[in-house]
């Protein structure tokens, strides 16, 4: 008999219509297929509804979502939602096999970070919407989950927020490492974001979407309002770019189909000792 294994997914868009929640549950449903797994999935309405998991899951998926990530400090939803990862932490630190995992996206990244204090999280001076090259850094380079990306790879990144400056004192005293940042904008004098922290053996995230499909970003370009947003903030000429970049396999659609499947390999390997 297999092993059941128990997915969370915590949904951090406030009721807001995303693309973000289809595409973790297709990427799982496409990894339960082609591994024969006994998968499920169970969704929290974190900050609408106020719901949490428990300690109950083997892996754990935190979303992207809408807002100030400095706004919602003492809420009643990231009370529960930050004792929740202090549980997983301690859980993670005992003498127990069963290691649980968490991939933190976008707007979960932001908070994390906050919470870490890992650097200085701010408005950007325009939002980044777009299928964007992704540098890593030199520790990102030997980073697992980073396995057959190129250097840069391609990814989503849509975001008003930002986390900038790290402060390396703090990532030392953490044991983390920065293993992605921003592509390099040698025409603008601007810090470059970063991108992808690895916290610690089991907790990584990224501040672009790793869910992200080439179908859904293309159903949203293709909407009026969307595209006149896109064309006004970047460029008749960076939105085509975009539409090209959707059809090229190599790019997101790549990553989407490399970086949480690598995450969940990982998992796995503690959950069920193969993959």
């Amino acid at each position: 008999m297999k092993p059941a294994i128990k997915v969370a997914i915590l949904d951090l868009y406030d009721g807001i219509a995303n693309e973000g929640m289809r595409g973790f549950q297709d990427i799982l449903k496409r990894y339960k297929a082609k591994h024969d797994l006994d998968l499920e999935y169970q969704i929290f309405d974190v900050r609408k509804k106020c719901e949490m998991a428990d300690l109950n899951f083997d892996i754990y998926i935190s979303s992207g979502g809408p807002g100030n990530p400095l706004d919602t400090e003492g809420t009643e939803w990231e009370k529960k939602y930050f004792r929740l990862i202090d549980k997983l932490e301690d859980h993670n630190l005992g003498n127990n096999g069963d290691k649980k995992h968490v991939f933190f996206v976008c707007h979960s990244f932001q908070l994390m970070c906050r919470h870490y204090k890992l650097g200085d999280i701010n408005m950007r001076r325009s939002p980044s919407f777009g299928i964007l090259p992704v540098n890593k850094t030199a520790e990102g380079v030997n980073e697992p989950l980073f396995k057959n990306l190129a250097e840069p790879f391609y990814a989503v990144d849509s975001r008003s927020w930002q986390v900038i400056n790290p402060d390396e004192k703090r990532f030392k005293e953490l044991n983390m490492q920065l293993v992605a940042i921003e592509k390099e904008r040698p025409h603008v004098d601007l810090p470059r974001a970063m991108m992808a922290i690895r916290y610690n053996d089991y907790f990584f995230a990224t501040q672009f979407h790793p869910e992200a499909d080439a179908t859904g970003m293309k159903g949203m370009l293709m909407r009026d309002e969307k595209k006149q947003e896109v064309i006004n903030e970047h460029g008749e000429v960076k939105y085509r770019e975009m539409l090209q970049r959707l059809d090229d396999p190599d790019k997101i659609t790549h990553t989407q189909n490399t970086l949480i499947p690598n995450f969940l390999d990982t998992a796995l390997e503690n959950v069920l000792g193969v993959v």
